[in-house]
C-alpha cells in the first residue's frame, strides 16, 4: 500500500488520503457513535491502556495507540469500529476482515468490532502481542557476535612478549657475518698450489 508515515504522529497515511493530526481530538471522533459502539471503544481503550506505558491520541480520522511506533489504531465508523493491529505476521481468524503489508517488517491486520463483548480473547491477546512487538524497532536486525568480522591488531614492539624479543635477538646474532660459523680448513693441496704459483723472487 503506497503512502507515508506522518512525522508527528507516526501514523501510516495512504496515498491521496487527507491527514490532519494537529486539530483532531479523541472526543470529536467518538461523539457521534451509537451507544453500543461507544461502549465497545471504551472497553477497547481500557484493554489497551492496561498493557503499559504508551501514547493515546487522535490523528485525522483515527485514534492511535503508540509506543516506539503505532501498534494499534481505531477508526470509528457509523456501523462498527475498524481496528488495525500491527504485528510481524498475518492473523488467520474469522475476526480479521483484511490483511495489508505497509512495510516489510509490519503486517496490518484489520478487525471489525461492533459490541463491547467482542473485546476479549483472542482480540485482547493480539493487542498484547502488538504492544510487545512495538517495543522493538521493526526491520532492525542484529548479527550474532561470532559472525562479526574482527580486525587483527598489531602490538607495538614495547608490548610484545619477552619470548618474542628473545627470538628476534637470536635471529639477529645468527645473521651477523663471522659469528657462529666454523673456520674454513685449508687442505695440503691448496697450500701446494699456492706456493707453486708464487714466483721465487717474492718469497
Amino acid at each position: 500500500m503506497k503512502g507515508h508515515e506522518c512525522y508527528h504522529c507516526k501514523q501510516w497515511v495512504a496515498e491521496g488520503e487527507a491527514h490532519d493530526c494537529w486539530t483532531t481530538t479523541e472526543a470529536a471522533l467518538t461523539r457521534e457513535l451509537s451507544e453500543d459502539l461507544q461502549d465497545a471503544y471504551a472497553r477497547l481503550r481500557e484493554a489497551a491502556a492496561e498493557l503499559g506505558e504508551q501514547r493515546i491520541y487522535a490523528s485525522h480520522k483515527s485514534i492511535m495507540f503508540s509506543r516506539k511506533s503505532c501498534y494499534v489504531f481505531v477508526r470509528p465508523r457509523k456501523t462498527h469500529l475498524e481496528v488495525c493491529v500491527f504485528l510481524g505476521r498475518p492473523i488467520k481468524a474469522p475476526q480479521v476482515r483484511r490483511v495489508e503489508r505497509p512495510s516489510k517488517a509490519k503486517v496490518a491486520n484489520l478487525l471489525r468490532v461492533t459490541h463491547r463483548d467482542e473485546v476479549e480473547a483472542p482480540i485482547t491477546d493480539w493487542l498484547r502481542e502488538a504492544y510487545d512487538f512495538a517495543s522493538v524497532s521493526p526491520g532492525l536486525k542484529t548479527r550474532p557476535t561470532s559472525a562479526r568480522p574482527t580486525s587483527a591488531k598489531v602490538q607495538p614492539a614495547s608490548t610484545q612478549p619477552a619470548s618474542t624479543k628473545t627470538r628476534s635477538a637470536d635471529v639477529g646474532r645468527v645473521s651477523r657475518p663471522g659469528k657462529g660459523k666454523p673456520p674454513k680448513k685449508r687442505t695440503a693441496g691448496t697450500r701446494r698450489s699456492t706456493r707453486a704459483g708464487t714466483p721465487r723472487g717474492r718469497r
